[in-house]
């Protein structure tokens, strides 16, 4: 089996490329001696950090002659230094130490700790009463989020989701702690963009959104009062936008069409990783058996010479082009006819514009289809309840019953968690959301839609927020506030751009999950946008498939969350 690197293919290094900029400063140029090799040393969130920004090569450049893990047992290597760079938990800090529990014993000559972020003040004097005599350097770095894309990062906390939206955790521990450390997270986001940006919020119906933005305001004044440079930052031409889940549910099921979020919508990619084998192998493989040719020396070691080569072939078409061929095969026999229906509910038009007057008319094909799977009738259920904004009781337990869905249903009904109506009173539907008029964009029928989120961006950019949906946690920059320092009335839209720097910043946060079309819609509004560049990110990035398994367990009991910080304390 060929493993493809998926998120290699997909992704571009903007942000990654910062990130490793800040690292190689503040890490490898910080304990560089010329011709002196290091063994680098990492835990699991660490290693995903650098894998996500850097390669080995790099590494190779910046004297690092092997990586480790911090957990693992390691046969010592006593002449050689070590750095350090991990995250400030018991568990991480108790893997240095246990480097070097006596001088006589110690697995590398000295230490050079490098933390991802804050250190408390236990866990840091735990270390150097134990091990102070091997550490050359100890430093925060406060980078502890993983630039997934250019303009997209994540803080890997897939939990996230379980802690703030289960309707019985508050009773516990775990959503404060968690909320802390998301915090602290999309703090050294910030940092690391040299930002400062006015934190706004989207008001109802959840306070996450609320908490959070109070959270990381309180932790940027801190930041910036202890700042390296020991000086007060003031808010800089930025805004940071933080949004709960539910805002859009709509672009959480639908099945998009563009190349990146199909593929892992509709093929079994786990960790970035899609594993094949490439049909060009078995090609080649069955002409051989064929002319049952065999190979002599001379024609194995010139077909050695050329497998570089051939390799880099594989990765960059083979890999790109059996994606595309079986997301299209899974496409022509299920879900082609499956996306229309989609689109008609989402949008409550059809292909040419008119109004859908009857959407269980809409929906019933797709659930009388025996080719549709329990996921892909619950996503078009769901697209009929987003619609309406809610159903009956009686209505939603008639098409639990008629698609034989019972086991799953909570799949359903625990999107109420989320702030989405789910059930309600026949007289107490709503309308639906208006949206932004689109009608002159162009746009292929299977992928009429828009998310959400992307006009959030553009009213965002354009001053057009309201502010009571979207209040501010703190001092707006004068530029981003229409209704304050700046007026509409006073200035036009094109002075509010220009008033802004060139290379602003919008950054989105969403609590529980961000979709690939999300995502995409970033590097639109950027694109169209040239004043503002928008920053998307979450705890983690979701998959239709994956989500629908998480909202299921919200009204179960979780013993365990896998929360970053819970072990500093």
């Amino acid at each position: 089996m060929a493993p493809a690197a998926v998120g290699a293919v997909f992704g571009e290094r903007g942000l990654r490329s910062l990130v490793w900029q800040k690292l190689k400063l503040s890490v490898f140029d910080d304990c560089r001696k010329e011709e002196e090799w290091k063994i680098i040393i990492l835990d699991d969130f660490t290693t995903k950090l650098l894998s996500s920004c850097g390669k080995m090569t790099d590494l190779l450049a910046e004297g690092i002659t092997a990586v480790e893990n911090v957990y693992k047992n390691r046969e010592p290597v006593p002449h050689m230094k070590a750095i350090y760079f991990i995250t400030p938990t018991e568990k991480s800090v108790d893997g240095l130490i246990n480097d070097f529990v006596s001088k006589s014993s110690s697995k590398y000559k000295a230490a050079y700790v490098y933390f991802t972020d804050f250190c408390p003040d236990i866990l840091f004097n735990k270390m150097k009463s134990s091990c102070s005599w091997a550490i050359r350097r100890c430093k925060e770095i406060n980078v502890s989020f993983l630039p997934y894309e250019s303009q997209v990062f994540t803080l890997d906390v897939p939990d996230a989701f379980f802690c703030c939206y289960c309707p019985t955790v508050e009773k516990a521990k775990g959503k404060d702690a968690i909320m802390e450390a998301m915090a602290e997270q999309i703090v050294t986001l910030c940092a690391t963009l040299d930002e400062n940006p006015g934190v706004r919020y989207k008001s109802k119906p959840l306070d996450n959104a609320s908490k959070l933005a109070e959270l990381v305001e309180k932790k940027l004044e801190n930041y910036y009062k202890i700042d390296e440079r020991s000086q007060i930052k003031g808010k800089t031409h930025s805004q940071l936008l933080i949004i709960d889940r539910g805002f859009d549910p709509v672009s959480t099921v639908l099945h998009e069409l563009t190349f990146q979020a199909m593929a892992y919508d509709l093929l079994p990619i786990e960790n970035d990783t899609y594993k094949e084998i490439p049909k060009l192998l078995k090609e080649v493989s069955s002409k051989r058996k064929a002319t049952e040719e065999k190979l002599s020396l001379s024609n194995l070691a010139q077909l050695m010479k050329k497998m570089p080569h051939f390799r880099k072939q594989i990765t960059k078409q083979v890999v790109h082009l059996n994606i595309a061929e079986d997301c299209m095969s899974k496409f022509k026999s299920n879900i082609e006819k499956l996306c229309k229906t989609e689109q008609d509910l989402a949008l409550g038009t059809d292909a040419e514009g008119q109004k859908v007057k009857d959407s269980m008319r809409v929906l019933l094909p797709v659930l009388l289809n025996k080719n549709h799977d329990s996921y892909d009738k619950i996503r078009a259920i769901l697209l009929y309840i987003f619609s309406t904004n809610g159903t009956t009781q009686e209505n939603l337990d008639k098409l639990i019953q008629n698609v034989q869905i019972e086991s799953d249903s909570d799949m359903i009904k625990n999107w109420e968690y989320l702030g989405v109506p789910v059930v309600v009173s026949s007289a107490s539907q709503q309308r639906r959301q208006s949206r932004k008029d689109r009608s002159s964009e162009e746009t292929f029928q299977l992928s009429r839609w828009t998310p959400v989120i992307k006009d959030v961006m553009e009213d965002a950019i354009e001053n057009k927020l309201d502010s009571k949906e979207w209040p501010y946690f703190s001092q707006c920059p004068a530029a981003w506030n229409g209704s304050g320092a700046v007026s509409a009335r006073q200035k036009s839209r094109t002075s509010y751009l220009d008033d802004r720097k060139s290379g602003s910043k919008l950054i989105v946060f969403v609590i529980g999950g961000i979709t690939y079309s999300e995502m995409r819609s970033a590097y639109e509004v950027s694109q169209a946008y040239k004043s503002c560049e928008v920053v998307i990110g979450s705890t983690h990035i979701l998959t239709p498939r994956r989500l629908l398994d998480d909202v299921k367990t919200l009204n179960k009991p979780k013993d365990t969350f896998c929360i970053k910080d819970e072990e500093k304390l």
